[in-house]
């Protein structure tokens, strides 16, 4: 297009008939193409869009080869006449006679001269017949600003660093929300191309530019941006133009022709100013541009962004603002003492009273001075200031229900575990558990102190109005006493059945001592009679106790039985345990043994006489000794009515999973049992040979002819001493020493004493000797050594030759003892029995030494 040569059209022009479905606008010259109100004023998008881009625009086949450009400004400035001077077309203006609003909704239209451009003319902002309501404003502004490549704002040189008369404030609003709904996903830059009109004024055009660019980077760096794009700049989404345009009624000349240059831009590709580059496409082909522009409406009308306060509504907000500042201000200068002494954890009694105080105080403040303003603003203002006194209120209230929470179950806690333990001491005092001192009864009585004391403290802080409420901490502590209790239940089980197992115990360690003590062929039905008895017993209290704290359900009962029921067998196992330590077992066995065999059958301690079969009656009484310890080995629960064979089904109720039967059953294992058997067949022997020693002594008694020649040959010396006070009184020391020494069977100690000073003094005289030998024999060849007594005194017995003297003990250093004749006597008899064998020489020998013992 030879655009140096074309004149601008002007504006006016014949109207020409209108084409249905496409507003009210003239045909242009020819009929080619027309324009559409794309947006009406009622913010309805027009269904004929995709036919006018194909039928009447023919721009449904170029592709990505088309532009966008809107123009944006005040309404009566012109942007119209701009429009149609720059791109030919014939939108609407203003009659100069009548200012009244001209451009309505959205209109679009394609240049003139097949100018492959689409331009929307927009609605002009600030009109007095929209009033305060600047929705379609925002909404259009913003549609314009999502779709162009090139939005054009149009404004007088008088509006330069105005902010409202240069709509900075609607331009920050739609671009805050530009960049919210579309910055993230959006596809190349926006060219903002300020041209300024009627620039009559000597301030040239770059100072306007830097005041204008000044602003919006002002503006831009107040925008609240999205997440992630805080570091973001002006420049990464829009590049910043200006321009300036005489005055039109002044200067038409100069106006025509600076408007000339300026299409050069838009339409001349070759022009150093071109607009349309590269970076400003959306990336949105000329045939889905109608549902493109559709969508991008549809999402600027439902935001909510753009619901902008009115100037009431925005003066109302800001007053109610202030006056909810000063009105929260004393509200926390009277709560904030109180809440370091909440968060240490103290419980502020007069927490509440100050609270609803503080409250009243600062709702009355901001209710006598907000209620003047927007009624709607003050409601609304009125519940966002109650709800930040309300939650600041709550958060210290629910503090401190949280202290009494934590105090209240502590406090659960140890008083009932007191209580428990003062329950339990009585009840042990007076042998029996009543209803005043059971479980449910003791630690209900502290629950419902605790629930008071916790309701008085959510009570003091209730506030009328509020919207807040506390019910939810006290369901709270009731599921945490809930807890305790039933932790306390559980402890008070424990005690309950250690207490009853010891109590079993101690009632079958009775039993098991007296069976067990005598072991026969009863011993087991009599153990377990008395387990049956110290189990109904004890499943009697207990189910008592249980009914007491009111343990809920069957199956937790059940448990509880069957525990109790394995810990009174374990009870009896483990007495019956000791009863069959090694020693309580060999001693069993020796009384076993000794009853049988020392005892007759009236009971009576057997005298054993030559005539008696010792042997056979040991034999006899050593088997049936034997025969108990596999008795003692194991226990036997058939004679048991409540225990269940190990075997069978029902033996969980006793026995836990996993019950070895031989194991727990077994008291005595086999090896064990061997080494017991030895131990007590050693015994039983020593037992036998203290028997035959005893029938000996009982046959070495003195003949009574050998008292008589005592007699007859002594009775000289025997009148020479009972005459003689000397020898009398000698002879009654010895006769009373020996008596004691017998009474208190001394005699071995004593002849031992004797023996030991006897060898003493028979080696202290012989070395004497020996030296005195040594001293008077005169020297032979020489000098002689000095002889060791070591080696004087054994020299003989290592085969050693020496010239020393030896001299012969004077004694054999040992002294002959009756009691000692007589054991070895005894000793000597009984191997011989057991062997045996014997002449009549060794018992004539053993009688002798046997006459001779005291």
């Amino acid at each position: 297009m030879a655009a140096d040569n074309q004149r601008v059209p002007s504006a006016g022009g014949a109207r020409g008939p209108t084409v249905p479905g496409a507003g009210t606008g003239p045909l242009r010259a020819g009929g080619s193409f027309t324009r559409l109100q794309m947006v009406d004023d009622e913010q309805r998008f027009s269904d004929e869009l995709p036919a006018y881009m194909q039928h009447k625009w023919g721009l449904s086949d170029v592709g990505f080869d088309y532009n966008m450009v809107a123009v944006f400004g005040s309404q009566s400035t012109g942007k119209s006449t701009l429009l149609n001077r720059l791109f030919g077309t014939r939108f609407d203006v203003m009659d100069e006679g009548n200012r009244q609003q001209t451009t309505r909704g959205i209109w679009a239209d394609r240049g003139t001269d097949a100018m492959p451009v689409l331009i929307l003319d927009v609605e002009g902002t600030d009109g007095r017949e929209r009033g305060e309501n600047q929705d379609f404003e925002r909404k259009s502004a913003l549609f314009s600003l999502a779709i162009a490549e090139v939005l054009i704002v149009n404004m007088w040189e008088t509006m330069v660093g105005l902010y409202n008369g240069a709509n900075m404030g609607l331009l920050k609003t739609v671009m805050e929300v530009n960049l919210q709904l579309f910055g993230a996903d959006r596809e190349g830059r926006t060219l903002l191309y300020f041209v300024i009109r009627d620039h009559v004024s000597t301030t040239t055009l770059e100072s306007l530019a830097a005041t204008l660019r000044k602003d919006m980077e002002r503006i831009w760096d107040g925008l609240s941006k999205p997440a992630g794009m805080e570091d973001t700049r002006l420049s990464d989404f829009f590049d910043l133009k200006f321009t300036s345009l005489p005055h039109k009624l002044l200067q038409p000349e100069k106006f025509e022709q600076a408007a000339l240059t300026l299409r050069k831009q838009f339409t001349d590709k070759a022009a150093a100013g071109y607009v349309f580059r590269p970076g400003y496409k959306r990336g949105v082909p000329a045939d889905g541009f109608p549902h493109y522009a559709q969508a991008v409406w549809e999402k600027v009308v439902s935001n909510k962004d753009l619901d902008l306060p009115t100037q009431q509504e925005l003066l109302a907000q800001y007053r109610c603002d202030e006056i909810a500042a000063a009105a929260l201000a004393p509200f926390r200068a009277a709560i904030e003492p109180l809440r370091p002494r909440v968060r240490e954890g103290e419980i502020v009694r007069e927490l509440g009273e100050v609270a609803r105080g503080a409250r009243e105080q600062a709702l009355g403040g901001f209710d006598e001075q907000a209620a003047r303003y927007h009624a709607d603003v003050y409601k609304k203002k009125r519940a966002a200031f109650v709800q930040t006194l309300d939650g600041e209120l709550h958060s210290l209230a629910l503090n401190q229900v949280k202290n009494a929470q934590s105090q209240a179950a502590d406090r659960f806690a140890s008083e009932s575990h007191r209580a428990l333990e003062d329950a339990a001491a009585k009840a042990s005092a007076e042998g029996a558990v009543s209803a005043e001192h059971s479980f449910s009864v003791v630690v209900g009585g502290v629950r419902r102190r605790m629930t008071e004391w916790f309701g008085g403290i959510v009570k003091s802080l209730a506030i009328e109005g509020a919207g807040w409420s506390l019910e939810s901490e006290v369901k709270q502590l009731e599921s945490m006493l809930d807890a305790t209790t039933a932790k306390l239940r559980v402890a008070e089980m424990e005690r309950t059945l250690a207490q009853l197992r010891r109590n079993a115990q101690d009632a079958l360690g009775e039993v098991i001592a007296d069976r067990m003590g005598s072991p026969g062929d009863g011993m087991w039905a009599g153990v377990m009679a008395g387990f049956d008895e110290a189990v109904e017993q004890a499943e009697a209290q207990l189910r008592q106790r249980m009914e007491l704290a009111e343990v809920g359900g069957a199956e937790q009962r059940q448990q509880l039985v069957c525990k109790l029921r394995r810990s009174v067998w374990e009870a009896m196992v483990e007495s019956l345990r000791e009863e069959v330590a090694d020693q309580m077992v060999l001693l069993k066995l020796r009384g076993a043994l000794e009853d049988r065999f020392r005892y007759d059958e009236n009971g009576l301690p057997r005298v054993w006489l030559p005539s008696d079969d010792i042997d056979a009656q040991f034999a006899q009484a050593r088997t049936a000794a034997q025969a108990l310890l596999p008795l003692l080995s194991r226990i036997e629960t058939s004679a048991s009515r409540v225990l269940p064979d190990p075997s069978a089904a029902g033996a969980g109720s006793f026995f836990p999973a996993g019950f070895s039967a031989e194991r727990s059953l077994t008291l005595i294992p086999a090896g064990r049992a061997r080494e017991l058997a030895k131990r007590f067949g050693r015994e039983a022997d020593a037992l036998y040979l203290e028997a035959k020693r005893a029938m000996v002594t009982t046959q070495n008694h003195v003949p009574a002819w050998v008292l008589v020649l005592l007699l007859v040959l002594g009775w000289n010396e025997a009148m020479t001493i009972l005459f003689n006070p000397l020898y009398l009184v000698l002879t009654a020391l010895v006769g009373g020493t020996a008596v004691v020494l017998y009474q208190l069977r001394l005699w071995g100690p004593a002849l031992r004493a004797i023996n030991g000073l006897l060898s003493a003094a028979n080696d202290h005289v012989h070395e004497l000797l020996v030296e005195a030998v040594n001293r008077t024999e005169p020297a032979q060849g020489g000098a002689v050594s000095r002889p060791s007594r070591r080696s004087a005194r054994h020299g003989h017995a290592k085969g050693v030759a020496t010239d020393e003297i030896e001299l012969e003990p004077l004694g054999d250093g040992s002294l002959s003892s009756p009691a000692g004749d007589a054991t070895s006597a005894d000793t000597s008899a009984d191997a011989d029995r057991l062997s045996g064998g014997g002449s009549s020489s060794s018992s004539s020998a053993r009688l002798r030494h046997g006459a001779d013992t005291p």
